[in-house]
């Protein structure tokens, strides 16, 4: 996509950091993600924050890298990191853990699905301290929805 398009350019071969955080205020509860998608000296280029209504923590998480990565697609990513501080999602989708919810099953799916359309997608475990603005984003969504 070039800047015609009204998408930012990226280049050829341009890998994006996507930091990725869902959370629900009770679980299930209120819920919201948060994504900070940016390039890899750290600089954002995009961010989502959006509340999902009363669903669980793992579907908010879930929803996050859905949207993250359909995000970095839009804006012309060819490799993708996914940083997560949910070890259970990562470990999952990595397949190292089984997705035992059929809840999740669909959601794991559409990032299976969607990971493959990158020449490169990587899920790495982030502690949460390191995962500070995508945190940031979903808090912001609640607290707007007076939730």
């Amino acid at each position: 996509m070039s800047p015609e398009q009204g998408t930012l350019w990226l280049g050829p071969d341009t890998e994006l950091i996507v930091c990725t955080d869902g959370g629900a205020r009770g679980n299930p509860g209120p819920a919201a993600l948060g994504v900070s998608i940016q390039r890899p000296n750290g600089d954002e280029i995009a961010s989502l924050s959006e509340t999902l209504g009363e669903t669980t923590n793992n579907v908010a998480e879930y929803t996050a890298v859905v949207r993250g990565l359909e995000r970095a697609r839009e804006l012309g990513a060819r490799a993708v990191v996914v940083r997560s501080d949910s070890m259970l999602l990562v470990e999952q989708v990595r397949g190292n853990y089984k997705v035992r919810a059929a809840h999740l099953r669909p959601l794991y799916e559409r990032v299976r699905a969607l990971a493959r359309t990158f020449d490169t997608c990587r899920f790495e475990h982030v502690r949460r301290e390191q995962n500070v603005r995508a945190d940031e984003l979903v808090n912001r969504a609640l607290d707007a929805a007076g939730t």
